[in-house]
């Protein structure tokens, strides 16, 4: 059976030796110029990061033979909605409502809906838990909907950026140092490449089934990211005694 083929190597790194001094004109004074000596490296890194908003999506209505008595139920429970959410510290630009008044039949019917963004889960579960025993099934609470802020999704961003270009100075010391090589300066430092999956953002809502967990829905919304870097280094020469024992 014959093998597969072997896949083609990959360079990691380079090092490019400094080519031979120039010579110096004519008439001229002081040392030759030369060319400082290189090695050039690619690196990359992966993270990810869970999210740090969720949204949730309380719904209430009441049927009434009077509108008032309809319009009134509704608000009582908005009330205490909006009450039980600014004690636990939700801000109030945090929570938004619709609202949707109608005659069916012989009777007034009001319908509303209250959104209310978390950043902090754990304030998010005490709400919801006590709305739940309090209203009852008078209200209905959608499962959360977890996503990442514009601030965390850059954040991110940067992080893995960074990470590449750290591991890829030390894979830079590290070649040099197989050499007896010290590391010097970066010239040039270029990012090739950054992917990004998983993870929801605000204006995609997730359509998973209710049925999964909070650590479940946490994870699927999970964003993840990988940049690949390429950078080159000067290489000062002889690495120092004192900073191979450090």
């Amino acid at each position: 059976m014959a093998l597969p083929a072997s896949p083609p190597a990959r360079v990691f790194a380079e090092l490019l030796p400094a080519p031979a001094p120039a010579p110096v004109p004519v008439g001229g004074s002081g040392p030759p110029a030369t060319s400082k000596r290189e090695v050039h490296v690619s690196g990359s890194a992966e993270l990810s990061a869970g999210p740090d908003r969720a949204r949730v999506s309380l719904r209430l209505s009441s049927r009434k033979g009077a509108a008032g008595e309809a319009r009134s139920s509704v608000a009582r429970r908005l009330e205490y909605i909006a009450q039980t959410a600014r004690q636990r510290g939700v801000p109030e630009e945090n929570m938004t409502v619709m609202e949707d008044f109608s005659r069916v039949e012989d009777t007034y019917q009001m319908e509303a809906e209250v959104c209310i963004t978390f950043s902090d889960f754990g304030k998010m579960q005490d709400v919801c838990n006590l709305l739940t025993e309090k209203l009852g099934a008078s209200v209905t609470i959608s499962p959360p909907h977890f996503y990442h802020s514009p601030e965390a999704a850059d954040a991110l961003r940067r992080q893995v950026c960074v990470a590449a270009v750290g591991n890829t100075r030390r894979k830079a010391q590290e070649v040099c140092r197989l050499f007896g090589l010290s590391l010097g300066k970066p010239s040039l430092i270029r990012e090739e490449e950054t992917k990004e999956w998983g993870g929801h953002v605000e204006r995609h809502l997730s359509n998973s089934s209710d049925s999964l967990t909070l650590q479940e829905r946490i994870q699927n919304a999970t964003g993840y990211a990988s940049c690949r870097v390429f950078a080159v280094f000067e290489i000062k020469g002889k690495e120092n005694r004192r900073n191979k024992l450090l």
